[in-house]
C-alpha cells in the first residue's frame, strides 16, 4: 500500500470512527460504569467484530448479505432488538447506593468485551459498509494479504484511538452524576434512549 493511499485509509478511518454510532454509546456506558482503565475490554470485544466483518467481506460473503434481503433484514432486526434490549435495561437498572459506587467496576472483563463484540457484530450495514469501503483500498495486483493486515490494522488502531481516549474519557465529564441517585437515572436514561433510537435508525432507516 503506497503512503497516499494509506493516508487516505487513515483520514478515512478517523472521520468514520467518530461517527457516533452503537459503538460509542457502548463505550461511553462502559466508561461510566466501569471506569475508563476498564472500558478498553468493551472496545476490544468492538473491534474483534470489525475483524469479523473483514473477513467476512474478504471472502465474499458480504455480497452474498448484501444481496440477500430476507438474511440482510434478519440480521438488521436482530441488531436492532439486541441494542433495545440494553436500551431497555439501562432504563430500568436500579440507581447504586454510594457503597456500591464504591465498588464499581466489578463487570467480568469477559462481559464487556462480549457485549462490546455483538454490538458491532450485529451490525450488518458494517458488512455493506466494509464492502464499499475495502476495495477502495486493495490493489488486485498486488499480494493481498499485506494490504489487508495493513487495512485492518489501521483501521482497528484509529478505531481503539477514538473509543477510548474520545468517547470513554469524554464519559469522565458525566461522571459526577454517578454520584447521586437522581444523576445515575438521568444518565442511565440519556444512555438508555439513545440505544434505543440508534436501535430505530438501524430497523427502520435503510
Amino acid at each position: 500500500m503506497t503512503l497516499s493511499l494509506w493516508l487516505s485509509l487513515l483520514g478515512a478511518s478517523t472521520l468514520i470512527s467518530f461517527t457516533p454510532g452503537a459503538g460509542a454509546i457502548n463505550t461511553m456506558t462502559n466508561s461510566l460504569n466501569s471506569g475508563f482503565k476498564r472500558s478498553i475490554w468493551g472496545i476490544l470485544g468492538q473491534q474483534a467484530a470489525l475483524l469479523v466483518h473483514v473477513v467476512v467481506v474478504a471472502a465474499g460473503v458480504g455480497l452474498l448479505v448484501s444481496r440477500s434481503p430476507m438474511f440482510f433484514t434478519g440480521i438488521r432486526y436482530a441488531g436492532a432488538a439486541y441494542l433495545v434490549y440494553l436500551g431497555v435495561r439501562l432504563i430500568l437498572a436500579k440507581p447504586q447506593s454510594p457503597d456500591e459506587i464504591d465498588m464499581r467496576g466489578q463487570e467480568p472483563a469477559f462481559s464487556m468485551f462480549r457485549r462490546g463484540l455483538w454490538v458491532n457484530l450485529l451490525n450488518p450495514k458494517a458488512i455493506v459498509f466494509f464492502l464499499a469501503f475495502t476495495p477502495q483500498f486493495i490493489r488486485l495486483d498486488q499480494p493481498a494479504l499485506g494490504q489487508y493486515a495493513v487495512f485492518i490494522t489501521t483501521i482497528v488502531i484509529v478505531d481503539i484511538l477514538v473509543m477510548w481516549f474520545f468517547f470513554a474519557a469524554a464519559a469522565k465529564s458525566f461522571s459526577r452524576f454517578t454520584a447521586t441517585e437522581r444523576g445515575q437515572k438521568i444518565l442511565n436514561m440519556t444512555f438508555g434512549t439513545l440505544f434505543i433510537f440508534v436501535a430505530a435508525l438501524l430497523a427502520f432507516i435503510h
